[in-house]
């Protein structure tokens, strides 16, 4: 009985080694990033690597025909990112659905598509009126792309002839407590800066801060580790 628990353990974390491996080798993409091959390909290497933490007999098969899987979807992915003809059999091509006031029946038969899908996907963007849509296209990974008309898009600062100052990423300087001395070396600052900082937000030392925020200029955000409770307290239903 020990015998078999401790096989099944063997193989359980030699598939999840695998699988990691495996993934770290296909690269990382949402859900909604995947192509219909991908997602194939996901669930069959999932299932294959279930199969090889149960499969106390010979889980070499199974391992092989992971690494195989594993292999096969990352030469693949390599074959599409340099042939055109490639990416458009395995990854498809983008479907207008919707152009010029105009809805293509035949291309949302391509899609799979029913008018009904067509209306709640343009919901779900913000789009409850069709004719503030310029144009809806079907990307390759299934989700839809609109393009508003000029006059219903959203006015942006060069419309007004303003010029705002550019908004850099934030970068974490603290986090839970501990400065982050690579982050602030990258950024040209010194730890004592960072100290000056928080000294002046009331915080004497980094345990104190749970996140600290550099703005790219001279600004630090800081989230102290025990904010006060909220005056308003959220009870569910």
């Amino acid at each position: 009985m020990w015998e078999k628990i401790g096989m099944t353990a063997l193989t359980t974390l030699l598939s999840i080694v695998v699988l990691f491996f495996l993934t770290k080798l296909m690269g990382a993409k949402q859900v909604s990033q995947m192509t219909m091959f991908d997602y194939a390909v996901g669930i069959t290497i999932g299932s294959v690597a279930a199969e090889l933490a149960t499969d106390l007999e010979d889980p070499v098969d199974s391992l092989t025909a992971l690494i195989i899987y594993g292999l096969a979807a990352f030469g693949i992915t390599l074959w599409t990112e340099k042939s055109l003809k490639a990416r458009r059999v395995i990854s498809g091509k983008p479907i207008i659905l919707m152009e010029n006031g105009q809805i293509y029946r035949d291309n949302l038969k391509k899609a799979r598509m029913d008018l009904s899908e067509f209306l709640t996907y343009c919901r779900i963007e913000g789009w409850f009126d069709l004719n503030q849509i310029q144009c809806a296209v079907m990307e390759h990974n299934g989700v839809i792309s609109i393009l508003p008309k000029e006059t219903a898009r959203p006015a942006t600062p060069s419309d007004l002839d303003l010029l705002p100052k550019q908004t850099y990423v934030q970068t974490p300087f603290v986090m839970d407590g501990k400065l982050l001395k690579g982050n602030i070396r990258q950024a040209k600052k010194e730890e004592s800066w960072v100290h000056r900082k928080l000294l002046r937000q009331g915080y004497k030392e980094e345990k104190d801060v749970l996140l600290a925020l550099w703005d790219g200029r001279d600004a630090l955000t800081v989230f102290p580790m025990n904010p006060k409770k909220p005056k308003n307290q959220v009870e569910g239903e």
